[in-house]
C-alpha cells in the first residue's frame, strides 16, 4: 500500500470516528432538550398544584379557626349543650386539624418536587449548551478534514494563509449555522413550545376560573403567535431579503439599513446617486452582501457613532462607499478578526472589481468598491 493510500485510509477512519462522535453529541443534546421541555411542562403543573394547595390550606385554616372558637364556646358552658353537640364540636375541630396537617405535608412534597425540577432544568440547560458547543467544534474539525481547499489555494498562494483562510471560512459557516439554530430555538421554537403549554392550560382555566379568564388567555396566546411569526419573518429576511427579488437593490438596501439602525442604535446615512434601475440578479445579490458585510464589520469592530453608505449605479459600473467614524486601524498590519474584509475582497475579485480601504486610528475607515457591469 502506498503512502498516499495509507494516508487516505487514515483520514477516512478519522472522519468516521469524528462523524460518529458528532452524532452521539447531537443525540445527547436532543435527548436533554426533550427532557427539558417535559420538565418545563411538569414544573408548570406542579406550580399550579402548589397554588391550589395553598388556596385550600387558607380555606381550611379559616374553617379550623371557626371550629376552635365553637369548641371554646362549648367548653366554657359545658352544661348548656347536649352530649351530641359537645361531641360534634370536638370531632369537627379535630377533623380540620387533620386536614391542615395533610395539606401541609402535601405542600412540602410539592415544593420539594418543584425545587428538584428547577435544579434539574438548570443542569439540563448547561448540558444542552455544552453539547451544542462540542458539536460545533466537532463540525469544524470534520469539515476541515473533508473539505477540498484547492480552489482557495489558487487564490491564496501562501500555505499558512491558505490554511488560516480555509479554517475561517469553515468557522464562519458553522458560526452562522449555530446562530441560526440558536435564533430558531430561542425564538420561534421556544414560543411554539410555550404556545403548546398555554393551549393545554386554557381548558383547565375555563373549568376553574370561567370563560373570561380563558378568553384572556386566548388573547395572550394570539399575541404570542403573532410575535413568533414576526421572528420567523425576521430570520428569513436575514437569510435572504425577499424584497431583493421583488423590488431590487436600492429599496432593499433602504429597508435593511433602516432596520439595522433601529436594531443597533447606530445612525446610518444612506445616499443613492443616479437612477433607481434594476441590474442583473447575480449583481444585486453580490452588491447587497458587500454592503451588508461592510456595515456589519463597522458595527462589530469600529465602535462607530455613524455609518455612511453611498451607492451610484452607472450604465457600465456600480460604485459603493461605506464610511464610519469609528476607531480605525493600521491598514499596513493584518488586524485580528479582519476576516470580514478578506471575504469582501474575495467577493469583489470574483466580480472583477476593485476594493480600496483607507483608515486612520481614531478617525475612521472608508471602503470604496467599484464593480463593472457586463
Amino acid at each position: 500500500m502506498t503512502d498516499k493510500n495509507m494516508l487516505d485510509k487514515i483520514i477516512d477512519q478519522t472522519l468516521d470516528t469524528v462523524g460518529q462522535s458528532r452524532e452521539q453529541i447531537f443525540d445527547i443534546g436532543e435527548k436533554s432538550r426533550q427532557e427539558y421541555q417535559m420538565l418545563q411542562k411538569e414544573l408548570q403543573d406542579v406550580r399550579m398544584k402548589v397554588a391550589g394547595v395553598i388556596e385550600r390550606t387558607d380555606r381550611t385554616h379559616l374553617h379550623a379557626k371557626f371550629a376552635r372558637n365553637r369548641l371554646v364556646e362549648v367548653s366554657k358552658a359545658f352544661d348548656r349543650y347536649s352530649h351530641e353537640e359537645v361531641k360534634s364540636a370536638y370531632e369537627q375541630a379535630n377533623d380540620f386539624q387533620v386536614q391542615l396537617a395533610v395539606l401541609q405535608q402535601e405542600e412540602i412534597k410539592l415544593r420539594e418536587r418543584r425545587d428538584h425540577i428547577e435544579r434539574r432544568l438548570i443542569n439540563l440547560n448547561e448540558t444542552i449548551e455544552r453539547a451544542e458547543q462540542l458539536a460545533s467544534q466537532m463540525a469544524v474539525v470534520y469539515n476541515f478534514l473533508s473539505s477540498d481547499l484547492k480552489q482557495v489555494g489558487e487564490v491564496i498562494e501562501d500555505a499558512r494563509e491558505k490554511q488560516r483562510f480555509g479554517l475561517k471560512i469553515i468557522e464562519a459557516q458553522e458560526e452562522e449555522r449555530k446562530k441560526l439554530s440558536r435564533e430558531i430555538h430561542d425564538g420561534p421554537a421556544q414560543m411554539m413550545a410555550n404556545v403548546l403549554l398555554r393551549s393545554e392550560l386554557i381548558e383547565r382555566i375555563y373549568h376553574d376560573r370561567g370563560i373570561e379568564e380563558a378568553l384572556n388567555e386566548i388573547r395572550d396566546l394570539r399575541k404570542m403567535v403573532k410575535s413568533s411569526l414576526a421572528e420567523v419573518r425576521r430570520i428569513i429576511y436575514d437569510l435572504r431579503p425577499m424584497a431583493l427579488d421583488d423590488l431590487g437593490l436600492i429599496p432593499t438596501l433602504k429597508k435593511y439599513l433602516a432596520n439595522f439602525e433601529e436594531r443597533n442604535g447606530i445612525a446610518v446615512r444612506f445616499q443613492h446617486l443616479g437612477r433607481d434601475q434594476r441590474i442583473p440578479e447575480e449583481y444585486e445579490v453580490a452588491l447587497f452582501r458587500l454592503i451588508q458585510e461592510g456595515v456589519q464589520n463597522a458595527y462589530k469592530h469600529a465602535n462607530p457613532t455613524e455609518i455612511q453608505v453611498k451607492i451610484e449605479i452607472k450604465p457600465t459600473k456600480v460604485i459603493m462607499i461605506i464610511k464610519d467614524d469609528g476607531v480605525g486601524f493600521d491598514t499596513s498590519k493584518l488586524k485580528e478578526g479582519s476576516f470580514g474584509l478578506m471575504g469582501m475582497r474575495e467577493r469583489v475579485n470574483m466580480l472583477k472589481g476593485e476594493l480600496q480601504i483607507q483608515s486612520k486610528i481614531d478617525i475612521g475607515t472608508l471602503i470604496s468598491i467599484a464593480v463593472p457591469l457586463t
